[in-house]
C-alpha cells in the first residue's frame, strides 16, 4: 500500500490514477473472437467454451433438468438469503417506477413521457474465480420489474459442463428462464449478434474481466447498447477517529480480493486511525483465503492522510469510487457533500457487503472514474422514455408563428411550410 500525508492539490491526479493495462493486444484479440461469433454463431461459441473454459460442450442451452438439479445442490440458508436478498432489491425497484405527467407547456399543446421496456435485455453474468450470482439478482429482478420481454443470461459453465448452482437458483428466483452456458467475450458476441442458440439482445448488462469489458465496448459502437463503461472493482473509505479501524480494514480487504487488478483508497483525518487500520489490514489479510489477489491489489492502493474533512471529501469527489463508504461520526453532513459516486455506504455499520447482497441497491455500478459521468443501473436502465405531443387548433394559433420564423431562419423551407400550412388554415 502507498502511503501518502497532506498532499497538495495538484497531487490528487496522481493519486487517483488507476492501474493502467496495455490493452492494444487485447482489443485485437477480442475483435478476432466477436468476428468468428458473429460468422459463426454457436459453432465458434462452442469452440471458445472449449478452449477458454476448458468445457466440452454439445449444446449451449441449460436445460429444465439442470434447473431442476441445480435446486437440490444449493442448501436452504443459501435459499432463503436469495430470497431475501431478492425481496429488498424488488422493493427499492419497484418504488423507481416512472409516472409520467401530461404538461400543458402552451395554450393548446400538450407534451407527456411514457416509460417503456427495452424489449430484449441480455445478463452477463462471471463465473470465474468468484460465481457471483448476487449478480442475477442484480440485472434480472428490475429487467423483470420493468417489464422486459425477453430476459436472456449468459454465465460460463465448470470444466464439466456446469453451471454454478447457486446461479440457477438465483435465476429461477428472480424469473430467469433463458440461460447459456458461454463466458468471456463469446458471450457477449452471442448476445450482441445472436447465434442458432441465443437470441440477439437490445441491450447487454453485467460486469466481467477485461476481456468482457472491451467486448461490451466493441459491440456498442455498432450492434447493441450496454449498461455501462466499466473496468476494475474499487471502494474509497473516508474514516475520521471515531471510525472502527477493523470494520475500516474489513472494508478495504472485501474490495481488495475481488482480483488483482482492483483498488481501495482509505482517507483519513486522524494519523492515529491511518496507523490503526494499516495495522488492522495487515492483521486480516493473513487470514484471507484469497489473500494473494488482495496482497497485489493493495499494492495498487492509496492510503491517504489529510488536514480535515472538506479536504476529504474533495479528494473522494475527484477520484469517483464505484463504492464510497463516510464512516465518520458527521456522515449526514459530508453525505451532503458527495458529488461524484457510484453507491453510498454512510455510517460505522453500513459497509459495502450489504449493498453487494441484500439491502436493496444495485451493486452493478460504474468504475474507473466513470462515476463522473454515469450512474450505476437500476429500473431506468432497463427502459426507454417516449415522449409524446398533441397539438389543437389553439396550438397551432400559439406556437405556430415562433416555429416558422426559427425554421426559416435555419434556412429550412420544409420544415417551415409544415407549420406554415397549419397556421393558415387556422386564419
Amino acid at each position: 500500500m502507498n502511503i501518502i500525508k497532506f498532499p497538495n492539490k495538484e497531487d490528487y491526479a496522481k493519486i487517483c490514477e488507476r492501474p493502467q493495462m496495455d490493452v492494444s493486444q487485447l482489443n485485437s484479440i477480442v475483435e478476432g473472437v466477436l468476428r468468428d461469433v458473429k460468422e459463426n454463431g454457436d459453432k465458434a461459441v462452442i469452440a471458445y467454451e472449449e478452449k477458454f473454459d476448458k468445457a466440452q460442450l454439445t449444446s449451449l442451452a441449460v436445460t429444465p433438468e439442470e434447473m431442476a438439479e441445480a435446486e437440490t445442490l444449493v442448501d436452504k440458508e443459501l435459499k432463503d438469503a436469495l430470497i431475501l436478498a431478492h425481496d429488498n432489491i424488488a422493493r427499492f425497484h419497484e418504488a423507481q417506477k416512472f409516472q409520467g405527467e401530461k404538461v400543458e407547456t402552451a395554450n393548446g399543446v400538450t407534451c407527456w413521457q411514457k416509460s417503456v421496456a427495452i424489449e430484449k435485455v441480455g445478463l452477463y453474468i462471471p463465473g470465474g474465480t468468484a460465481p457471483l450470482f448476487s449478480t442475477v439478482l442484480m440485472l434480472a429482478t428490475p429487467a423483470k420489474i420493468a417489464g422486459c420481454r425477453e430476459i436472456v443470461l449468459c454465465t460460463p459453465p465448470n470444466k464439466e459442463g456446469k453451471v454454478n448452482p447457486a446461479i440457477l437458483m438465483a435465476a429461477k428466483i428472480a424469473g430467469v428462464s433463458k440461460i447459456f452456458k458461454a463466458g468471456g467475450v463469446q458471450a457477449i458476441g452471442a448476445m450482441a449478434y445472436g447465434t442458432e442458440s441465443v437470441p440477439k439482445v437490445y441491450k447487454i448488462f453485467g460486469p466481467g474481466n477485461q476481456f468482457v469489458m472491451a467486448a461490451k465496448q466493441q459491440v456498442s459502437l455498432h450492434d447493441c447498447a450496454i449498461d455501462m463503461p466499466a473496468g476494475p472493482s474499487e471502494v474509497c473509505v473516508i474514516a475520521d477517529e471515531t471510525s472502527n479501524p477493523r470494520y475500516v480494514a474489513a472494508d478495504l480487504l472485501s474490495q481488495a480480493e475481488h482480483g488483482k487488478d482492483s483498488q481501495v483508497i482509505f482517507i483519513t483525518t486522524s494519523e492515529d486511525m491511518l496507523r490503526d487500520v494499516i495495522s488492522e489490514t495487515e492483521k486480516q489479510l493473513a487470514a484471507l483465503p484469497r489473500k494473494e489477489m488482495a496482497e497485489v491489489s493493495l499494492s495498487n492502493s492509496q492510503f491517504v492522510l489529510v488536514k480535515d474533512k472538506d479536504e476529504a471529501m474533495a479528494l473522494s469527489n475527484a477520484y469517483a469510487p464505484e463504492h464510497l463508504i463516510i464512516a465518520t461520526s458527521d456522515y449526514e453532513v459530508l453525505a451532503e457533500k458527495v458529488i461524484n459516486a457510484g453507491s453510498v455506504f454512510l455510517g460505522n455499520y453500513a459497509c459495502e457487503s450489504a449493498g453487494d447482497y441484500a439491502s436493496g441497491t444495485n451493486h452493478t455500478l460504474p468504475t474507473h472514474g466513470y462515476a463522473l459521468a454515469y450512474n450505476g443501473v437500476n429500473l431506468d436502465s432497463y427502459n426507454r422514455k417516449v415522449t409524446f405531443q398533441h397539438l389543437t387548433p389553439d396550438g397551432i394559433r400559439t406556437i405556430g408563428p415562433a416555429v416558422v420564423c426559427m425554421a426559416e431562419n435555419e434556412q429550412l423551407e420544409a420544415h417551415a411550410n409544415a407549420m406554415r400550412l397549419r397556421v393558415n388554415d387556422q386564419r
